[in-house]
C-alpha cells in the first residue's frame, strides 16, 4: 500500500525515520531523514501518545523528541491494511 496523500496545501511531510524495537515491543525512534537528505539524530523521546496533528490533518502516535536539543513532534500513523508489509508512516507538521 502507498502511504496516504497529502492534500495541497498542506504542512504535512512524510519522512524516512530510523527505529529500535525494544525487547517489551515499544518502537523507538533514533534518526529521521529530511526531505533534503540530511539526517537528523533523535537524542532522546520525551513523550509518546495517541494524538491528532491539527495543522497537518491526520492521527496517530505523537512522539515528542529531542533533536539537536530542541523539542519536535513526530508522529506515527498506523496502516489499516493488516495484510500489507507496510505498518505505516512517519511525519511531520512542516513550520512555514
Amino acid at each position: 500500500m502507498q502511504r496516504p496523500p497529502v492534500k495541497p496545501g498542506s504542512c504535512k511531510v512524510y519522512l524516512d525515520v530510523r527505529v529500535t524495537f525494544t525487547k517489551d515491543g515499544r518502537m523507538i525512534p533514533t534518526s529521521l531523514i529530511w526531505e533534503d537528505g540530511k539526517s537528523y539524530t533523535i537524542d532522546r523521546v520525551l513523550s509518546v501518545r495517541p494524538a491528532p496533528a491539527l495543522r497537518a490533518g491526520g492521527q496517530g502516535d505523537r512522539y515528542e523528541v529531542v533533536i539537536s536539543g530542541k523539542s519536535h513532534y513526530i508522529w506515527f500513523t498506523h496502516n489499516e491494511d493488516i495484510s500489507d508489509k507496510c505498518v505505516g508512516w512517519w511525519f511531520v507538521e512542516k513550520h512555514e
